[in-house]
């Protein structure tokens, strides 16, 4: 595959794991996407709990949850790929079994379920990249990561609008739905173990750097802590400015909402791959830097008030949404090519929990600075990515590792 210029459909299903695996990332979205933006209306619609004791089982679900990234990682260094994909989405199905089978107003079984749910989420990214990282090498191995997240967002996309058009049928729809996507991800586990890729890191040779230190990126994970705030601007910040200070129809929450979701879809690669004229550092300080231009954008807009102000916010997030991408395409691609193939999974690991920790307190800091007026909110952010980006920057690679088409002691069985 021509990274650098051109981009070859076959070229990257094969470098994103193959056919079996494009299908399962699919079936998992779809599954994802009919119950996940559901699943607080499910605890309060089907098992009949308060809003305040919902919200805070799902948030101690995804923070728990976070926990098991260190055992992921290890996992992972000691070879496994497909099996821990496949682990990820068979602890979600877990997860639905519990939810189906809580009874009305048990908040305990409830947790639990959203606790399994929570795992698989969170160690499904790290096990997908350390998967792509085995396969792909170099500007291949990015635009492979961007095709997973641009496939992985139209199946969510689908997902979602499925569920909505089924939501008329009530509690018992809800439950059906819940069902399908237990299926989904049951379907999609057993497609992502059949791909049976394996990599044993011990026998690479010495010049792949494999008998170094993991990387510390101490200045680079705590910038994506400060990043991911963009991942729930579009579904928590502009909604809630648009709403309550304003006071725009909800249609336009809707339409950034899917705006973004189109953007992703069909920009991620695209935009990753020319972004492949930057290192990969560069590319992601190029993102703080739009995602900061968004912000103090986002504060002008909301400064024209009601009328002008919601046109003028739904065309700045096309730049927030911009910067996202290239954030997206680069910092998961960043880690692993940092990290020696020993090390990788702990290194997506640590990634993982900065990206988990980021978002499960992105809500919190972006509710408590609103009501506080625009430039406290847009000011703090804008300034927040700013110094992330300077941090990012100023931080010293240690090298890079050579590429590949598939690294020693990698395996996998043939694609039919």
């Amino acid at each position: 595959m021509a990274t650098t210029t051109k981009i070859r459909p076959r070229a990257l299903v094969r470098a994103s794991g193959g056919p079996r695996y494009a299908v399962a990332l699919v079936v998992d979205a779809l599954g994802t996407g009919l119950l996940r933006p559901f699943l607080l209306l499910y605890g309060l619609t089907v098992v009949r709990l308060s809003a305040p004791v919902t919200g805070i089982a799902m948030t101690v679900g995804i923070v728990v949850g976070l926990g098991c990234m260190p055992a992921v990682g290890r996992w992972l260094d000691r070879g496994a790929r497909s099996t821990v994909v496949a682990a990820s989405m068979l602890v979600r199905v877990l997860g639905v079994a519990l939810l189906l089978a809580t009874p009305t107003g048990h908040v305990r079984m409830f947790a639990t379920a959203a606790l399994f749910l929570g795992i698989g989420n969170q160690a499904w990214p790290a096990a997908h990249a350390a998967l792509v990282a085995t396969i792909a090498h170099g500007r291949e191995r990015d635009a492979a990561l961007a095709a997973g997240r641009a496939l992985r967002n139209a199946g969510l996309g689908a997902g979602a609008l499925l569920a909505t058009a089924c939501l008329a049928g009530g509690t018992s729809a809800l439950q059906a739905l819940a069902a399908v996507t237990g299926l989904a991800y049951l379907t999609a586990a057993t497609l992502a173990w059949s791909v049976h890729l394996h990599a044993d890191p011990g026998v690479a040779p010495a010049k792949d750097r494999d008998d170094g230190p993991a990387p510390r990126m101490r200045a680079l994970l705590a910038a994506n802590v400060v990043y991911v705030f963009c991942l729930n601007v579009p579904e928590i910040a502009l909604p809630l400015v648009l709403v309550t200070q304003l006071h725009a129809s909800p249609v336009w929450s809707a339409a950034v909402f899917v705006a973004n979701t189109v953007l992703v879809v069909t920009l991620q690669v695209p935009v990753t791959v020319l972004m492949f004229r930057f290192t990969r550092r560069t590319a992601l300080a190029l993102a703080g830097v739009v995602l900061t231009a968004s912000y103090l954008g986002f504060l002008v807009a909301t400064s024209l008030g009601h009328g002008w102000g919601a046109p003028a916010v739904a065309m700045v997030s096309v730049v927030c949404t911009i910067g996202e991408i290239i954030y997206a395409g680069s910092a998961t691609a960043l880690v692993t090519d940092l990290a020696p193939a020993h090390a990788v999974g702990r290194a997506l690991a640590r990634f993982e929990l900065s990206t988990g920790f980021g978002l499960a307190i992105s809500p919190a800091v972006i509710t408590a600075l609103a009501p506080r007026g625009s430039a406290a909110l847009w000011g703090s952010l804008a300034a927040a990515t700013l110094l992330s980006a300077s941090a990012v920057v100023i931080e010293k690679d240690r090298g890079t590792r050579p590429g590949g088409s598939l690294p020693p002691g990698a395996s996998r069985d043939p694609q039919p």
